[in-house]
């Protein structure tokens, strides 16, 4: 009889302490919600801009674009004529 009655209070115990922390929980979660609402306004502004930042690209970027393309190119064309020495096909 008494083993039983430990584990009902064991498991009383549990329950009552699972109650008790779902408070705890919901004010965690209410108090993390106003501090991301709060911190979100004030990155709005800089993800847009870095949004349109990402999206355009500027002459200057197009221009190394170009470049680092013709390396890989010329690059590519140097290893094809080394295989193509060595009897070898591209």
């Amino acid at each position: 009889m008494s083993n039983t009655f430990r584990k009902a209070a064991a498991l009383s115990a549990v329950l009552a302490g699972a109650l008790m922390l779902q408070g705890c929980i919901v004010g965690a979660v209410v108090g993390t919600t106003g501090a991301v609402i709060g911190g979100t306004a004030k990155v709005t502004g800089a993800v847009l801009g870095a949004g349109v930042d990402a999206v355009t690209t500027s002459d200057e970027e197009t221009k190394l674009k170009r470049e680092r393309e013709q390396r890989e190119y010329e690059r590519e064309q140097r290893r094809c004529e080394q295989r193509r020495e060595r009897g070898q096909s591209c």
